[in-house]
């Protein structure tokens, strides 16, 4: 009786644990075979990762299993423990659980399930993929790409932005960098070089335009440049090293899609760049040319100089200053004008009727405006840019539809304001007692 009691215990623990079992269709996926059954595979494949103790994870499996039986011998689906392999997770970008990725012709592009979770919503998505795969082949189109050392160096327009490095030009070029370099150390006949190639020369691109060239993208090829494969200790391909002057390199370990690339990339330029100016809004010129090139502008009205005087006006600044560092990630441009200066600009941003200071986010290409409630305060800025990034907040249209004329002021001096300087009335000339007393 003992024996049986502590079998079905070990049974129950297992189930919970693992979610998945050998005697079920879904194959479950480790480390140590992924790259065997799925990137090295032709069949489509749709991959669960997911973590035991998740609530919807658990809610999934029994839909996923069922998805998985109708399925048999016509897709194959797995399931992956990303809490206890999280580098496989890691590799995909899962952020989340239960995350389900769809890997099709091109092993390494793998597309995310954005579908329901009944068994019914698997099964016709598994069947979808599988019809656009199966056309793929049909019409000559494999999803491969071609690779290798003759293919990098044809110097096709797609891999113009890949940097070729070489034992003898590697430290010259990134070493002593100020910027920031993800290196891919290949092999020319290495499959998933081959795949990853494409995405590669695509993030390329696009990194070189984004970051005006300040992350680079470049290509080792590992079993030429021996000296470099030694150093960093190279032991299989493709393997993306991150550079960054006085850091030790360190592995890239996220996706191997254009997309997951590029938004590492951009992570590591934001990591690195300055925070964006604050500018005072002086001309047309500063307004629009701030506002057109970011997907946010944010701009402050702050009290008359006469009213906080400088060290008040740059207290407000500082502020804004320490929120456009904490969110320079997001690029957004930064404004300032004073109460009074930009009478029409305030005007169409309704703002005035909350006192001063106050601000409002600006979106110039929807001629859309979010204005602060809360207080001129980190806290409370920090609460409205918080909610701005995730989407949230009310919105209104720009009055008019576009920008109002701005005024051509003077930028702040930087001093407190004085007041105007009054003419004096010289009296002494008036006999007072000729004034009719009744005026008086």
């Amino acid at each position: 009786l003992l024996f049986l009691v502590g079998t079905v215990s070990c049974t129950l623990f297992l189930a919970v644990n693992g979610l998945y079992s050998a005697s079920d269709d879904v194959i479950e996926l480790t480390p140590t075979n992924f790259n065997k059954e799925v990137i090295q595979s032709e069949s489509l494949w749709l991959v669960e990762f997911y973590a035991p103790w998740c609530g919807h994870c658990q809610r999934l499996t029994p839909e996923w299993k069922k998805a998985a039986t109708a399925l048999k011998g016509v897709v194959k689906v797995g399931a992956v423990d990303a809490d206890k392999h999280q580098s496989l997770g890691g590799q995909y970008g899962v952020r989340g659980f239960p995350t389900i990725k769809i890997f099709g012709a091109n092993k390494n592009k793998a597309e995310d399930y954005q579908g329901g979770r009944t068994s019914d919503a698997i099964v016709d998505a598994a069947l979808s993929a599988l019809r656009t795969l199966v056309k793929q082949r049909l019409s000559g189109r494999s999803g491969g790409y071609s690779s290798g050392k003759q293919s990098r160096e044809s110097g096709g327009g797609d891999k113009k932005d890949v940097i070729e490095l070489t034992d003898d030009s590697f430290d010259k070029n990134v070493l002593n960098s100020d910027d920031v370099w993800m290196v891919e150390f290949y092999a020319p006949w290495c499959g998933h070089c081959k795949n990853l190639e494409p995405e590669w020369a695509a993030a390329a691109t696009e990194v070189k335009e984004q970051t005006k060239g300040k992350v680079k993208l470049a290509a080792v090829d590992a079993t030429v440049n021996q000296v470099l494969a030694n150093r960093y200790g190279i032991r299989g391909f493709p393997t993306i090293k991150i550079f960054q002057k006085g850091e030790d390199p360190v592995d890239y370990d996220g996706g191997r899609t254009r997309s997951d690339i590029i938004a590492r990339a951009l992570d590591l330029f934001s990591d690195n760049a300055p925070p964006p100016e604050l500018l005072e809004i002086i001309s047309e010129d500063v307004l629009k040319s701030t506002c057109d090139a970011h997907q946010l502008c944010i701009i402050s009205v702050l009290p008359h100089i006469l009213d906080t005087g400088a060290s008040g006006r740059n207290s407000y600044l500082d502020v804004m200053l320490k929120m456009a560092e904490k969110y320079k990630k997001k690029m957004w441009g930064w404004l300032w004008t004073e109460a009074g200066a930009q009478s029409d600009l305030e005007s169409s941003l309704g703002i005035g009727g909350f006192g001063y200071p106050a601000m409002a986010a600006v979106n110039a290409r929807k001629m859309k405006f979010a204005l602060l409630k809360g207080s001129f305060s980190e806290q409370g800025i920090n609460e409205f840019l918080r909610e701005l990034s995730v989407g949230r907040g009310s919105t209104a249209p720009v009055a008019g539809g576009a920008f109002p004329k701005i005024n051509s002021v003077d930028p702040w001096d930087g001093k407190d304001g004085e007041l105007p300087v009054e003419d004096d009335i010289d009296l002494s000339d008036v006999d007072l007692d000729d004034w009719d007393k009744d005026e008086l």
